[in-house]
């Protein structure tokens, strides 16, 4: 993406030694496009910054269809099962179920490794497998007697529940697949039962392998363990059902049931459960009572984001407040026992992004990207149930037009139709999208907040020219951030964020924040290319 000749700045100036203003780089004007098919063939510096290397010369690619074989794609790196507390018993003892785990019949060279008096596997199953190869089990072995099962959420054709035992607590998420089911009784058709299409196994790897390849990122759900779960619901399944939709009713009457009842599973009736760690509470869920929290929350994200468009080139499409989830992990620091200035990390909250059903994701330089092709339904471009049903049409916008012009409803009804780089692919990398979601949990966030008057009238103060920029309906001369990777640089640029604050925890990892922040200089005594965290093959630069 072209940068304005002119050099501009931003925010308060730095108070840290001037050679470190060399780590930012402006905004551009506008978070136009331009054509791919133009970057593609431009030379690529090795002293160029790095977040504009990551986000040129994916014109080819193309999105791969819902019948696509997966099987001659790489596998992601293997690495070791996180315990899961449904199928895992703890080390010092052997929990059996109630009943032994039913496996479908398969050939034997598909039979599951792991035959009694095998070792366990020590790594997840891949998501090229067929599920055929996956355990099967039952509902009532989810959710014996003494555990409990809570509907918390539905995300992108999946319904998510809680699961807590003597073992511990996971979020699982449940697919119904291509598999029969009972037909709607009459009261459930004139109350305008709309019943979620079941999936087949090639719409849900694309979602498997990003949630494999974000697994290792902090501020990313953790991922467990992934198998089927056939035949009728248990009565705590049920009723956690009940209960949630009761719920919903009473915050939208309006609202209608997508998830047929579990009253209608059959035997037959099979669903793939991923299983992830927990979170904590959904943001929607979630009491908003102080400016820390508020700048913890949106901060979190972006960092989460930045990180993974480094890695992966990560787009979620739809971060709204129901696929973030808030966990307290400390205790709030109060103003007068802080040792450091900025505004990051002091509300003792831990912020987790979850749901990648929409999302995009590359591995690696030379393979196809991961992408959900949103061409194949447009309905989620012309509803307007919610307010993010907006982010959806600037999105689309974005990839047609290459700028902030929203278009309404009416203007999405032609699939595939022709942006500035020919008919519109969601495999392109576009991270202004994640700078959509962003602005968008920014405006709910102020919105949805609970706490006093002059907290919040102090973080809008605060973050009036980050607003300015981030705000997808600012004049065209304003100018705006391209991904999430700019908004941290702002914000580490401004003084919110210390560079030591994104040192830490995962050290591969960290090293790839680093990466978002210092461009690649060796007179500048950075970090050897070497050692970042992205798997990603270097870009071939041309002589």
């Amino acid at each position: 993406m072209a940068k304005p000749s002119t050099t501009r700045g931003y925010g308060k100036r730095s108070r840290k030694p001037p050679t470190t203003r060399r780590l930012f780089v402006e905004l551009p004007q506008t978070p136009l496009r331009t054509s791919k098919l133009v970057l593609a063939d431009e030379h690529v510096s090795d002293d160029d910054d790095v977040v504009a290397n990551l986000t040129q010369g994916l014109s080819s690619i193309k999105i791969q269809d819902e019948n696509t074989d997966f099987t001659d794609a790489p596998p992601p790196p293997r690495r070791r099962t996180r315990q899961s507390v449904l199928v895992d018993p703890p080390e010092d003892k052997v929990i059996r179920p109630l009943t032994p785990p039913r496996t479908e019949p398969t050939p034997p060279e598909s039979e599951i490794e792991g035959e009694e008096g095998e070792e366990e596997p020590t790594s997840t199953l891949q998501p090229q497998e067929e599920a055929k190869g996956l355990q099967v089990l039952s509902w009532a072995e989810i959710c014996p007697p003494g555990d409990s099962i809570v509907k918390i959420a539905e995300a992108s054709y999946a319904e998510v529940y809680r699961v807590t035992n003597e073992r511990g607590t996971s979020i699982i998420k449940v697919i119904r697949m291509s598999s029969p089911i009972k037909p709607q009784t009459k009261t459930q058709q004139k109350s305008g039962l709309v019943d979620e299409e079941p999936h087949s196994e090639s719409d849900l790897k694309g979602e498997l392998q990003i949630s494999e390849w974000v697994a290792d990122i902090p501020g990313f759900v953790v991922y467990k363990e992934r198998y089927i779960v056939q035949g009728k619901a248990c009565r705590e399944l049920l009723e956690t059902h009940q209960a949630f939709q009761k719920k919903l009713k009473r915050q939208d009457p309006g609202r209608l049931q997508f998830y047929p009842s579990p009253s209608r599973y059959l035997d037959d009736t099979k669903f793939l459960v991923v299983e992830l760690g927990d979170a904590g509470t959904a943001l929607e869920d979630f009491e908003l009572m102080t400016a820390d929290q508020l700048w913890d929350i949106f901060f979190h994200v972006t960092i989460a984001l930045a990180r993974a468009e480094a890695r992966i080139e990560f787009e979620h499409r739809d971060l709204h407040e129901g696929n973030l989830c808030i966990r307290k992990v400390g205790e709030p620091i109060p103003k007068d026992e802080r040792d450091r200035t900025g505004c990051f990390g002091f509300s003792g909250l831990e912020i987790t992004i979850l749901d990648y059903g929409l999302s995009r994701a590359q591995g690696d330089y030379d393979s196809e990207p991961v992408a959900y092709d949103l061409e194949r339904d447009l309905s989620i471009f012309t509803s307007e149930h919610a307010a993010q049903c907006r982010v959806y049409r600037q999105m689309r916008s974005f990839m047609l037009r290459g700028d902030r012009v929203c278009l309404p409803p009416e203007d999405h009804k032609k699939p595939y139709a022709d942006g500035i780089d020919g008919p519109i692919t969601w495999a392109v990398h576009e991270p202004y999208t994640n700078v959509l979601w962003l602005a968008y949990l920014y405006e709910w966030m102020v919105d949805n907040f609970s706490g006093l008057k002059k907290e919040l009238n102090s973080f809008k103060r605060a973050t009036k020219e980050l607003w300015s920029h981030l705000d997808p309906e600012a004049d065209e001369s304003v100018p705006g951030f391209e991904s999430a990777s700019d908004i941290l640089r702002y914000a580490v640029e401004i003084g919110w964020i210390d560079e030591d604050q994104l040192m830490g925890g995962r050290d591969e990892v960290e090293k790839s924040i680093l990466s978002i922040l210092a461009p690649d200089d060796a007179e500048s005594g950075a970090a050897d290319r070497s050692v970042r965290r992205s798997p990603r093959k270097h870009r071939p630069t041309t002589e």
